[in-house]
């Protein structure tokens, strides 16, 4: 179970590296200078997010047969890691700034987050572990994990590493994980 959720933080916390919603707490943090604030609202529409993610998940796997399911999480595993090296910019997300710091943050990041390479991975997860509340805390831990340095540090964590370089160690994960899904039995 520690194997599990260990795999299942690092392949959403690297994939969060430079991703959009990433660029948007830096936005958030940038406007609202309210780290603790935005952090809870950032974590709370995870879970919320990334719960309804982790349900379709559990369904897909008691609906689909076994041999395809492993097919075809192996092959999303690797087509998000070529969608990791593709870079995110950040959309106007901040119309809703009238509704405070709180408000503003849950619904940009609960909205950015629909569709997001973060939700359908925590989709697919699911679907392979077939643990619903695991995968929904330990994606949406690894969302967090990686949004906080972006909350309080800013932009000056790009002196540190360059989101290049972090979406390529995206990118590698889900291609390994995608190739293990595939021939792991």
């Amino acid at each position: 179970m520690l194997s599990a959720f260990l795999s299942i933080f690092f392949l959403v916390f690297v994939a969060e590296i430079g991703d959009k919603t990433m660029l948007l707490a830096f936005l958030l943090a940038a406007k609202f200078k309210k780290p603790a604030v935005i952090l809870l609202s950032i974590f709370l529409a995870t879970i919320c997010n990334h719960a309804f993610a982790a349900y379709l998940g559990t369904q897909l796997s008691d609906w689909v047969n076994p041999s395809y399911l492993k097919w075809g999480l192996g092959i999303s595993f690797i087509l998000f890691g070529f969608w990791t090296l593709i870079p995110d910019k950040p959309d106007d997300s901040l119309k809703q700034a009238h509704l405070g710091a709180f408000l503003t943050t849950f619904i940009t990041f609960f909205l950015a987050e629909m569709g997001d390479k973060t939700q359908i991975a925590t989709m697919a997860l699911s679907a392979h572990y077939k643990n619903f509340i695991l995968v929904t805390f330990a994606s949406s831990l690894g969302l967090l994990a990686i949004n906080t340095p972006a909350v309080i540090v800013g932009q000056k964590i790009e002196k540190w590493i360059s989101f290049k370089t972090c979406r390529i160690i995206a990118a590698i994960g889900f291609f390994v994980f995608g190739i293990l899904s595939l021939f792991w039995k």
